[in-house]
């Protein structure tokens, strides 16, 4: 902090010490507030001039002090609330020489404020509150950025949120957009009957999807449990319960890296229909996401980081193989050939393990050569059964399961498969994850011998999804980052 900030800090304490000089509270919590700034708006909407006059329409309206010009014994304050802008006119005349001193020799712009009077429009018709009372509600300490259009640097923006959120009207858009799409999901699911669930953060096995999990430890119980990394194995016990359309927007925790697209702890959409497929489940997304789209922006075609990417359906649809051989320009029959595979990803420069399965593999190749280039939305099927754990085989080709990513602009967005109920399966297949995690796979997944003694009494047929949240957000509010649309981000330690 420069000495001249400093000397900013110490000149505003100083101003609080002078508002308890004249024997005031800088920090009062008694003030009731009966307005917003939009209700003060929707209020004379329509109305001008005399009309406006004759009515002296009266509000109290509080609010963060955003931009101030003085002018001897009067002053222009635009105050800034939950709801929008709207500016106050003080002047000596009307609240008095002794409070409009109070006011020029005590406030600054970043104090909170209340102020009470009639509207008016000025004479260039701006909406204006003609000030009869005023009062200091909170004194900021600190100084706003100078320049109020925004706060430019990156760092100090997720890092100081609160102050982000006080210049920076676009990211308070965000977070509102935010809020309307979980709400239109919620709404979504629970108007076709789905429950709406909470399942446990900490668990004792860390299972329902391949990632590293955070480690804590319980001491009263004395063992270690788990940061969730997802809540699919809860959710599918409350299959085997009868819950049979279920849902949670839930947080989860994945030890890894950070990026434009990856925040160890994020948001998401997971739910399971029993007698759906995976099939059904496009079907719904289609639905679900467009309808979304139209909801915000009264359209299907979303304008995205200069892209326009149209989510009216029906959406493309092509397998993994059928990626690789499309994007990679390869014969699509040879990719079943495991030689094939690791000369063509030797020769992409990828590193490959002899003992790597052919399946995964191939899904490495997808991710290296295709996904990125798909532009969507569109559904990826048929990936191989060796890098989809939980999901159930295909009757016609068991080497791949009945499952699919959605992908828009070369990003998953979506995860849904039809789920694997038979309990002998999927102890085999939680037993060859075993076998990977020996060989050195960090990620692969833990043996649930309780979600399995579930499985045993018996889970209907279902289908199940997961949305990132925070994707999905980043589509609709075209934000270039993972971090623009949470709220808190993680950040290594400052300095």
């Amino acid at each position: 902090m420069t000495e001249e900030w400093n000397d900013l800090v110490r000149e505003r304490m100083r101003k609080a010490d002078e508002v308890r000089r004249r024997g005031e509270n800088p920090y009062p919590n008694d003030q009731r507030v009966g307005w917003t700034t939009a209700d003060a708006k929707r209020a004379v909407e329509g109305k001008e001039g005399e009309d406006l006059a004759k009515e002296e329409n009266r509000v109290d309206i509080a609010g963060r002090v955003v931009a101030a010009r003085h002018f001897g014994k009067a002053a222009f304050l635009v105050i800034a609330d939950r709801s929008g802008k709207l500016q106050a006119y003080l002047t000596q005349d009307r609240i008095g020489e002794e409070g409009y001193n109070r006011f020029r020799e005590t406030t600054d712009i970043g104090d909170i404020v209340w102020v009470e009077g009639p509207l008016f429009h000025t004479r260039t018709g701006e909406l204006t509150v003609q000030a009869e009372k005023f009062r200091l509600l909170t004194k900021s300490l600190r100084p706003l950025p100078e320049k109020w259009h925004g706060l430019s640097d990156v760092e100090t923006r997720y890092r100081q949120r609160y102050l982000d959120l006080i210049v920076n009207e676009g990211s308070r858009e965000v977070f509102l957009r935010r809020s309307q799409i979980i709400s239109f999901l919620r709404d979504f699911l629970t108007s076709r009957d789905f429950l709406e669930v909470e399942t446990p953060m900490m668990q004792p096995v860390a299972g329902g999807a391949t990632a590293r999990p955070f480690v804590t430890h319980h001491n009263t119980l004395d063992m270690d449990l788990f940061l969730r990394i997802a809540p699919e194995l809860y959710l599918k016990r409350l299959l085997v319960g009868g819950v049979e359309r279920v849902f949670e927007i839930n947080r989860n925790f994945r030890n890894e890296g950070i990026s434009t697209l990856h925040n160890p702890e994020f948001t998401m959409l997971e739910f399971y229909q029993a007698y759906a497929t995976y099939e059904d489940f496009m079907d719904l997304t289609e639905t679900m996401l467009s309808s979304l789209a139209v909801s915000l922006f009264g359209k299907t075609a979303v304008n995205v980081q200069g892209e326009t990417i149209d989510f009216a359906p029906p959406w493309d649809r092509m397998t993994v193989a059928g990626a690789v051989a499309r994007f990679g320009e390869v014969p699509e029959e040879r990719l079943s050939d495991p030689g094939f595979l690791r000369e063509m990803a030797r020769g992409l420069g990828m590193p490959v393990k002899e003992d790597v399965p052919a399946g995964a593999l191939l899904t490495a190749l997808y991710e290296e050569v295709a996904e990125p280039k798909i532009k969507g939305p569109a559904f990826v099927t048929e990936y191989p059964i060796e890098v989809s754990p939980l999901s159930r085989a295909s009757d016609s080709r068991p080497h791949v399961v009945d499952r699919f990513e959605l992908i828009v602009r070369g990003k998953e967005i979506a995860n849904a498969f039809s789920e694997l109920n038979d309990p002998l399966e999927q102890r085999r297949r939680f037993e060859e994850q075993l076998r990977a995690r020996e060989r050195g796979d960090e990620e692969a997944h833990a043996m649930d011998e309780d979600f399995l003694r579930a499985l045993e009494y018996g889970m209907p047929p279902a289908a199940g999804e997961g949305i990132g949240i925070d994707r999905l957000v980043m589509l609709f509010t075209d934000s270039p980052s993972i971090r623009d649309v949470i709220l808190f981000p993680q950040l290594r330690k400052e300095g």
